[in-house]
């Protein structure tokens, strides 16, 4: 009796510690149904956090006024000169400027650079050799020694076209500009990165009490920042760093919560580039470069956010119909030409949409 009593005892025991140990029949069971648990817990977590983040993106993309405050400006332009209207005129010249605004343009766009002697001119090239012949910069001769524009000037979106001019040959300077059209929004290209030069526009801009009808900037983010720093009340461009930014960030659903302080995006249509080259010698690969770089950034969803967040939409540099009325369609809010006279007679009969 006594034997049995231990060996009853010893079995207990033994049931006791497989218990406790996790190892006797059902604890594998046990802790497979914990581990599910815990990991479905996790993934509705997921999910959960997942979905929040979309519909919260979906909707402030919808309605962005939400979060930020729509940006107001004092102007609004369909039509943009380019250069003055480089197609129809000597680029950059008071008379292309004229002409321009003669016909009714909202935007006069131009380009700046600064002279030997600390003048501030309206020229696109800082090298002079393809408008003038001369082969110096800017930089290197004062106001006084600049040459006259050839009499007839490649047209630089537009394949196989030329621009002759007329007595109106010299390079201005932007104060000329600035004081001849002292009412239309004048959009500056601020074409080297030049502290000098950015502090004489801006004071200039001052001078002529027009920072709520001018716009400036450059493709290059150091000189939009500098911009920026001497004079933020003067309205600023996307640079192209914060363009591949904001393409970045609208395909990842991150845009609607991303504080934007430019007011202005102004972008090519990346398509027109297949009309300057001849087209037996285009690569396929460049055909898919331009396509995708297209078909990327020509976006309606994302011109429709920014427009709804204050910030207009300008594509350049459009010289056909067909162009004018797909970056219409598309949601721009301008487009930049060098044929201000084609631009003007497609408007006419374009309907103006609420912007």
């Amino acid at each position: 009796m006594g034997k049995a009593l231990r060996e009853s005892f010893c079995a207990d025991a033994s049931d006791g510690a497989l218990l406790q140990t996790g190892s006797g029949p059902g604890a594998g069971a046990l802790s497979g149904e914990a581990a599910t648990e815990g990991e479905m817990s996790a993934t509705m977590y997921i999910l959960s956090t997942l979905g929040g983040y979309v519909l919260s993106s979906a909707l402030l993309f919808k309605c962005p006024g939400l979060l930020h405050k729509k940006k107001k400006q004092s102007f609004r332009s369909r039509h943009i000169s380019h250069r003055g209207g480089a197609g129809e005129n000597l680029e950059n010249t008071m008379a292309a400027f004229r002409h321009a605004v003669q016909l009714g343009t909202e935007m006069l766009e131009l380009d700046c650079h600064m002279t030997k002697d600390g003048q501030v001119v309206v020229s696109h090239d800082d090298n002079l050799k393809r408008t003038t012949g001369m082969d110096v910069d800017i930089a290197d001769l004062t106001f006084s020694e600049l040459p006259p524009y050839h009499c007839r000037l490649h047209v630089s979106f537009k394949k196989d076209c030329f621009c002759v001019g007329g007595e109106d040959r010299k390079i201005p300077l932007l104060r000329e500009v600035l004081e001849a059209f002292p009412k239309i929004p004048i959009n500056i290209d601020i074409k080297v990165n030049n502290d000098a030069l950015i502090e004489k526009v801006s004071d200039l801009v001052k001078e002529f009490n027009r920072q709520d009808i001018t716009v400036w900037g450059n493709t290059s983010d150091n000189i939009v920042k500098k911009c920026y720093k001497t004079n933020p009340n003067i309205p600023i461009l996307f640079s192209l760093q914060r363009v591949l930014l904001i393409l970045g960030l609208f395909y990842t659903g991150l845009l609607p919560f991303f504080p934007i302080r430019e007011q202005f995006l102004e972008i090519p249509m990346p398509s027109i580039m297949l009309k300057l080259k001849d087209s037996k010698k285009i690569s396929r690969i460049y055909r898919f470069m331009i396509w995708l770089a297209d078909t990327l950034l020509m976006r309606t969803s994302l011109f429709e956010h920014l427009k709804a967040r204050g910030i207009q939409i300008y594509i350049w540099v459009l010289n056909d119909e067909q162009d004018f009325k797909r970056a219409f369609d598309l949601g721009a809010t301008g487009v930049m030409t060098d044929y201000p006279s084609q631009l003007k007679k497609f408007l006419e009969h374009y309907p103006c949409r609420d912007q």
